[in-house]
């Protein structure tokens, strides 16, 4: 099969909007897989990353917290590039399926075990792995191009692409994002695939908060204060007002 497969299959992801195209190895996360979603994950050696670039005039406006002015566009975006992920997930996991191999496509967004506030599979492991970026102290997939700025999706399978290497965390000594969350719920350990979760982020008072702004700014309660202050995507973003510093 070879490259031209994989060749075609990033020119249909990059014709219907995706930013970034990558394939993972995931033989060394496996394991980690299967634990927190099963064994019935073990039979794909291989995993697609797709991702879109958010726009930054919408990230922008992120600092102007607590204006449903503001939030509100970053929700339709939010929504709007995870429905458009789907949609490629599934367009690639049919062609894959049309060459005779097994494909499954993970929505970008959904809490597959609400408990530990995890979804089926890691998008930002995927994406690691398949080299697209690393994963920051923002505990996001942090881009050479967009910063963490992106959405992601993820096609599981067994057929044999041509993967990535995984990249190395890239922060240095930058703490922008735990200084800037609004519940700390970041600790700026850098990551490190051996540890827990818990070490970097504290899941729950990250989605407590945004439990409480339901309602109150929208349906999703979104907050994306550690998405808009990254560096690494801000370079022609605004400054951060004083307001917000910390």
């Amino acid at each position: 099969m070879g490259d031209s497969f994989q060749g075609r299959l990033k020119r249909i992801a990059k014709e219907h909007g995706a930013d970034l195209f990558g394939v993972a190895d995931l033989t060394s996360a496996v394991d980690f897989i299967c634990k927190q979603s099963g064994e019935r994950l073990r039979e794909f050696p291989r995993a697609i990353s797709i991702g879109i670039h958010l726009s930054d005039v919408v990230v922008d406006e992120l600092p102007r917290h607590d204006d449903p002015e503001a939030i509100l566009p970053y929700e339709a975006l939010y929504r709007s590039v995870n429905s458009r992920l789907d949609n490629m997930a599934m367009l690639l996991a049919s062609i894959i399926r049309e060459e005779g191999y097994v494909a499954y496509p993970i929505p970008a967004s959904q809490t597959f075990d609400s408990s530990k506030l995890v979804g089926e599979v890691s998008h930002k492991l995927v994406a690691n792995l398949a080299g697209l970026g690393w994963v920051g102290k923002n505990c996001l997939l942090v881009t050479q191009d967009y910063g963490p700025r992106v959405r992601l999706s993820s096609v599981l399978t067994d057929a044999p692409l041509g993967a990535g290497s995984r990249m190395d965390e890239d922060c240095g000594g930058c703490l922008a994002c735990v200084r800037f969350c609004p519940v700390m719920a970041l600790t700026g350990v850098p990551f490190n695939p051996l540890e827990p979760r818990e070490v970097r982020f504290t899941a729950e008072l990250c989605d407590g908060y945004m439990t409480k702004r339901v309602g109150l700014l929208g349906e999703q309660g979104l907050c994306g204060l550690c998405v808009y202050v990254c560096p690494r995507g801000r370079t022609h973003a605004r400054r951060i007002p004083k307001s917000m510093k910390t």
